[in-house]
């Protein structure tokens, strides 16, 4: 279908930026911070804290209410591996949290190129470790890059309190050979050479792309995963590959639901403050989530 006409407004007010190719890796981490504006105001929590716990990487755990014992999403920001922190997606935690009614702890996992492979899968699996020790129900959330970690932790530090994943426009093949990165390449956001980029500044040098702890689509054995909310953008060079990832899954004996959004880029899940349809789907990952962090498995 046609753009959003809203996300079509959007793009028409960013062209005459610099292309994003172009920046060097602290003005893309800048412009991030910046567009973290587009979730609009942050809401008020009852409990927002930053947390510096041994072993572990900066966490900021968001509470919604003061009541004990509350489900946890533990969720890794997107940015292409190289940029994205703890306040680019601050208001989208809160935001979540609220929607959820759970606990949101966002993790600041080490970024490329100062610390390239595995380290930020590594910080991805130590916190989800921490977090399954707490006895509550746990989901891993992420978005792009970040979805790429939730998976990864999912997959390979398996735990009984991890009860669901939700990825969302997850980026998850170096080899980016999809027929998305080529039918969308440029003109709608991050396109093919951007999420090049960040592949290129992640992986070293002779790193087998198909390595699953970095790309969990070729992961030799994906059964027994928690049910998965597999978010993907109409317009989006990365809608293949996460489409690949659920059916994978699905094939696998787990539990998934697909859900494109017509209409939309990659990125506009962190743009409710622009976006009706950014809203729309925060409301439907926030029911997938009270859905399964509140059953037992």
């Amino acid at each position: 279908m046609p753009l959003d006409p809203e996300v079509a407004a959007l793009l028409e007010r960013q062209q005459g930026q610099p292309p994003r190719s172009s920046l060097s890796v602290a003005e893309t981490r800048e412009r991030l911070r910046e567009a973290g504006a587009l979730a609009g105001p942050p809401p008020p929590l009852a409990l927002v804290e930053d947390l510096r716990l041994p072993g572990l990487p900066p966490i900021r755990h968001y509470c919604p209410t003061t009541d004990a014992g509350q489900p946890v999403v533990l969720f890794f920001h997107g940015g292409r591996f190289f940029s994205g922190d703890l306040d680019s997606h601050d208001t989208i935690c809160r935001l979540l949290a609220r929607a959820a009614g759970c606990r949101v702890m966002a993790v600041a996992y080490r970024l490329a190129p100062e610390h390239p492979f595995p380290a930020a899968a590594e910080d991805a699996c130590r916190a989800l470790e921490w977090v399954s020790n707490q006895a509550v129900p746990v989901a891993t959330a992420g978005d792009s890059a970040g979805a790429n970690l939730a998976a990864v932790a999912a997959l390979t530090r398996p735990t009984p309190s991890l009860r669901c994943q939700v990825l969302i426009y997850p980026m998850l093949d170096p080899e980016c050979g999809s027929p998305s990165y080529a039918a969308y390449a440029e003109g709608y956001g991050p396109g093919a050479i951007d999420m090049q980029r960040g592949w290129s500044l992640y992986l070293p040098p002779g790193t087998n792309p198909r390595n699953p702890v970095a790309s969990p689509l070729h992961a030799p054995d994906t059964s027994g995963q928690p049910p998965a909310f597999v978010l993907t953008a109409e317009y989006d060079t990365l809608r293949d590959e996460g489409e690949a990832y659920a059916r994978k899954l699905s094939e696998s004996g787990n539990r998934v639901q697909l859900r494109r959004y017509p209409g939309t880029i990659h990125g506009f899940f962190t743009m409710p403050g622009a976006l009706g349809v950014a809203r729309e789907a925060m409301s439907d990952i926030a029911e997938f989530l009270r859905l399964h962090l509140g059953e037992s498995r």
